[in-house]
């Protein structure tokens, strides 16, 4: 399998900790690598964990709450620093681009890449990004502030080919894509082969789902349904569950009963609040109800399967 991997940049909530970093994420997928959000210190971390400024193709920021995009525009200089000729394509709400502008205006003139900007509109369920390999689509959540989640989503591949069925036939290398692509093979003596004796199905396509932060929303299930990975907030314990009900946030316990029924794969929780010296209270109440949940932490990196 190609590479599908996520890296842990922060996943702190909005008041500062020595243990851990505002939010910030890298999703790696088949050699590419995409940021969520991009709280203060995202820079840091980058450095820390050797991730090459140079091979972020796009940021996507969830909603405009500081923790999540204070680090933008730090990080959107070092860039310029370390000689980035790429474009950076930027998804976010639609607020964040004349702030944007005016800062990149100030700070930024003599950039010597381009910054392309993609409102995003936070209520919809939309695919934003596509390419050969994958799509990007939003998750709209429920916060005090427009917001939303995005489920990164692999094409399927087409099968592979069974190199002893091509040997065994004589089968000429040219007729390989052919095969794949579902075409049967006529041997010189005029018997029929068919792909898929000679070809072994493809990996099933993987999905990784970032949600934060939300209230408590039963209906997520719908779009999360059997994704491999599930990223979801965990602000409070449910010692807090008026405060996040309050807050617009999720306890552990929430988080685990979103994974439990839209048939997850993997939780792994984040967002804790800066109340908790412990993060294993939360990850003790999420377990109770799903069992296969990790507790995120800087410097993770998960590999989605």
């Amino acid at each position: 399998m190609e590479p599908f991997k996520v890296h842990i940049l922060g996943c702190g909530s909005a008041k500062p900790t020595t243990r851990h970093y505002a939010s910030s994420q890298v999703v790696e997928i088949r050699g590419k690598l995409f940021m969520i959000d991009c709280g203060e210190g995202t820079q840091t971390q980058l450095c820390r964990m050797h991730i090459g400024y140079n091979k972020i193709i796009s940021v996507f920021i969830s909603h405009l709450h500081g923790d999540h995009c204070f680090g933008l525009m730090g990080m959107i200089s070092s860039f310029g620093l370390q000689g980035r000729t790429a474009p950076l394509h930027i998804y976010a709400p639609k607020e964040l681009e004349s702030l944007l502008n005016l800062q990149l205006d100030f700070f930024c003139k003599d950039l010597e890449y381009s910054i392309v900007f993609h409102a995003v509109d936070t209520f919809k369920e939309k695919v934003i990004y596509e390419d050969r390999s994958l799509t990007v689509s939003t998750i709209p959540l429920d916060h005090r502030i427009p917001c939303c989640g995005f489920l990164f989503k692999e094409k399927p591949t087409l099968p592979h080919i069974r190199r002893d069925m091509i040997n065994f036939y004589n089968i000429p290398l040219s007729q390989i894509n052919n095969i794949k692509n579902g075409q049967s093979w006529i041997s010189p003596e005029g018997n029929e082969i068919s792909s898929e004796l000679l070809t072994i199905p493809s990996d099933p396509p993987r999905c990784y789902a970032y949600c934060s932060d939300t209230c408590y929303k039963p209906d997520l299930v719908n779009q999360l349904r059997n994704v491999n990975l599930l990223y979801h907030e965990a602000t409070y314990a449910d010692d807090k569950e008026d405060g996040a009900r309050k807050y617009y946030h999720s306890t552990a316990r929430q988080a685990a009963m979103i994974a439990k029924a839209a048939g997850v794969g993997q939780l792994l929780i984040g967002h804790y609040s800066a109340r908790y010296k412990d993060d294993n209270i939360l990850l003790d109440e999420a377990k109770s109800v799903f069992s296969n949940t990790l507790l995120s932490n800087e410097k993770m990196i998960v590999c989605v399967k």
